[in-house]
């Protein structure tokens, strides 16, 4: 298997979603929009993932390689593509299937509680999801669910945290793919939204104590890119 994958900031990358990769043995290669790079041969890869990004999917002006990716992700679901899209790529996913994407009320920024729909339960390969877990948010925009998708969570800060299309296309609001590396450079790229009031915004010494999340996001992360790849 190959898999390609967007990635719009330095400090937003791969994650855990690299070990799963050397673990079974795949190919990769990425295309880095802040370093300006190419788009593949749409027909180069078997999973495209789309990584996530402080910019937001309506900036065409400061990003206009913004509409080409929308482009390519359109084209991408269209051939049948497996995609996953994690927070900025799942908000350009729903984009591109026609729902909307728009400011949430609150900024979620922080370890909370997601729940897992009944229909997620029963109408997807993701049977065996738990009813509740702790993953990381760091959004302030959301998305309305693509029409014909399953929603997937809600929080208490943000009604919409994922959806499946034609299980095959998954966004994902949240940072399954977060690694102890990861949160560090997050945190320090972006701690001035840490100053910001929102109900749903912890302080960095909350947030380093949630780490303690991370191998049990790691390990639902692994078995999402399994299933979905399968």
């Amino acid at each position: 298997m190959h898999i390609h994958y967007f990635q719009h900031e330095a400090f937003e990358g791969l994650g855990c979603i690299q070990n799963w990769i050397d673990a079974n043995q795949y190919t990769v290669s990425s295309t880095h929009f802040y370093k300006q790079e190419s788009l593949p041969d749409i027909d180069s890869f078997d999973l495209l993932i789309i990584m996530g990004g402080a910019m937001n999917i309506y900036d065409h002006e400061k990003h206009p390689w913004l509409v080409a990716e929308k482009l390519f992700i359109k084209q991408a679901i269209e051939k049948g593509k497996r995609v996953l899209g994690i927070c900025l790529g799942a908000q350009l996913i729903a984009d591109v299937l026609g729902a909307k994407v728009k400011r949430n009320r609150y900024k979620e920024i922080g370890w909370y509680p997601i729940q897992f729909s009944e229909r997620a339960h029963k109408e997807t390969f993701l049977a065996r999801l738990p009813k509740k877990m702790y993953v990381f948010h760091w959004h302030g925009d959301t998305f309305e669910i693509p029409q014909d998708a399953v929603t997937l969570a809600s929080s208490q800060g943000c009604e919409n945290q994922g959806f499946l299309y034609q299980n095959k296309v998954m966004g994902l609001q949240f940072h399954l793919e977060v690694t102890t590396q990861s949160f560090k450079e997050m945190t320090a790229e972006m701690d001035d939204e840490l100053k910001e009031q929102s109900p749903f915004i912890q302080n960095f010494n909350s947030m380093k104590a949630g780490a303690v999340n991370i191998p049990t996001c790691n390990a639902f992360m692994f078995s999402v890119l399994t299933q979905l790849s399968a």
